[in-house]
């Protein structure tokens, strides 16, 4: 009942948005956040922080806009802001050609061919995580690449902007029906069955969850200052959405973070030429540090 009497007052709240409303908090939201919005998204983002509005009690976008810009509103409603606005989209095993290449020709090359496995281990980042599936098929990947090579070890980091997102990640709860990519004997092994108020979803299996651990981070920090390097980073679907400065600065601080020889995974629909010359292309919409 509730949703249903609200949608008249999102309706009107997104007629309420002027252009230069739209101006200014896309503004906002490019220079934190280096997402950019062009006008055709004013629909998308009128909609998306209506949600905020409500929380906060408030009526209008201007009354939104005033609180945001003043100092105290800023420092407190940015995570609020980019959790409305992100798109948190990510499926278990997508692309999975990308975790065949890891499997079959990185793994192998990173961890020192058919000599002894590397005694640090491998270092693989999940930028842009979402809500996990991403994190926990290359933890299910790496977990049976372990049973087939003694000794190798590894390490993964998860990182999103959005806090919420990190939550459900955390949390590793998800419906039945998103699990589906995941093979049988997998899902067996690594993903428990929810009962009762838990019915018809998936949790992963806490040796699971324990591999992986989950920081909030901002992509488009001027420098990342990671203190060790990463051998393998995952970075799918998330540059489409940044300005092209943006793009540019994350590629040379990937180029910064990964280690010689390491490999960088894109989206489908992304590419590294023109905009970085510091990567080799190895496959489709695969990369390794030059």
């Amino acid at each position: 009942m509730t949703d249903t009497c609200a949608v008249p007052q999102l309706q009107a709240q997104q007629a309420a948005m002027s252009d230069r409303e739209f101006e200014r908090l896309s503004g906002i939201i490019s220079a934190e956040f280096g997402i950019h919005l062009s006008p055709v998204k004013k629909v998308m983002l009128t909609v998306r922080l209506a949600r905020r509005l409500k929380a906060l009690g408030m009526t209008t976008f201007a009354e939104y806009l005033k609180y945001v810009e003043s100092p105290n509103g800023r420092a407190s409603e940015l995570a609020g802001m980019i959790d409305a606005v992100s798109t948190n989209k990510t499926d278990f095993y997508r692309e999975a050609d990308h975790f065949n290449y890891l499997v079959r020709v990185a793994l192998p090359l990173l961890d020192g061919g058919q000599g002894r496995p590397r005694s640090n281990g491998v270092r693989v980042w999940s930028a842009g995580c979402a809500t996990g599936e991403e994190a926990y098929t290359i933890a299910m990947t790496l977990s049976e690449y372990r049973e087939t090579r003694p000794g190798f070890r590894f390490s993964i980091m998860a990182s999103d902007i959005s806090g919420d997102a990190l939550d459900s990640a955390i949390r590793g709860v998800y419906p039945e029906h998103t699990v589906g990519p995941v093979p049988a004997h997998l899902r067996r092994k690594y993903l428990m069955r929810g009962t009762g108020r838990l019915a018809g979803f998936y949790r992963i299996a806490p040796e699971l969850r324990r591999i992986i651990s989950f920081r909030v981070h901002n992509l488009s920090e001027r420098e990342f200052g990671f203190s060790e390097k990463f051998d393998v980073i995952f970075c799918r679907n998330v540059i489409i959405y940044l300005e092209r400065k943006v793009q540019e600065n994350l590629f040379r601080n990937f180029h910064k973070s990964l280690s010689p020889g390491g490999y960088l995974f894109v989206g489908h629909s992304e590419t590294l030429d023109g905009i970085s010359d510091s990567f080799v292309r190895v496959a489709p919409t695969i990369y390794r540090r030059s």
